[in-house]
């Protein structure tokens, strides 16, 4: 017998031979996190954590279905935050914090966001910062001091202190309560929180980058 290959039967074991080849290139790659497109490096897939938030003390005597919901995407160098209401006034505007409290005294309490809700009293902001088990907020001095101090908590305060008093939200009281969770420090009343969970142990602690 001929020790001679036919041509086509040498063209089909070299065929074969890269496309091994090729697989365990590609598969290098992958294990590494690269593709054979530039190498480029592939972000891990997202993990978003949400939670919900419950109308505060004595809204929902005016406002049955005041209601929030958040959700935390974690990035490799911070992190995304979504947080929509729902059983709003219509055309109403709010002020969203991270807090330490949940409620009153609420503790040191970071400014993130206004919320507009429409005509059918619904809104929605994104923000992106650090709101994960890492939040914190300090002061080593100048016009207060106070040690490295956790916020995992989240609050939405009326903007206008007169929308709650005339929804009769905030009954016994003859003028409209002012609170400074604004950006001009004149607020109304917090409208909806994160207090089913632990004070110390608020949504954002759950958080993990």
């Amino acid at each position: 017998m001929s020790s001679t290959q036919h041509p086509f039967r040498r063209f089909t074991r070299r065929a074969a031979a890269m496309f091994a080849a090729s697989v365990a290139v590609a598969a290098g790659l992958a294990t590494y996190g690269l593709s054979a497109a530039g190498a480029t490096t592939t972000a891990p897939a997202a993990r978003t954590f949400t939670f919900a938030l419950k109308a505060s003390p004595g809204i929902a005597s005016c406002l049955p279905h005041a209601r929030g919901q958040a959700w935390i995407t974690p990035g490799s160098l911070n992190d995304v935050m979504k947080v929509q209401i729902w059983g709003m006034p219509a055309h109403s505007e709010f002020d969203l914090f991270v807090i330490q409290f949940p409620n009153k005294p609420f503790g040191v309490s970071w400014y993130q966001s206004d919320i507009n809700a429409g005509a059918n009293g619904s809104g929605i902001a994104t923000v992106r910062g650090i709101f994960d088990k890492e939040t914190f907020s300090v002061s080593p001095g100048g016009t207060t001091t106070f040690k490295p101090t956790h916020q995992f908590h989240l609050g939405i305060w009326f903007n206008d202190p007169n929308l709650p008093f005339k929804l009769g939200c905030e009954k016994g009281k003859t003028a409209p309560v002012v609170t400074p969770f604004n950006g001009e420090q004149h607020a109304g009343i917090q409208v909806v929180n994160t207090a089913q969970f632990p004070v110390n142990a608020g949504p954002l602690s759950h958080v993990h980058r």
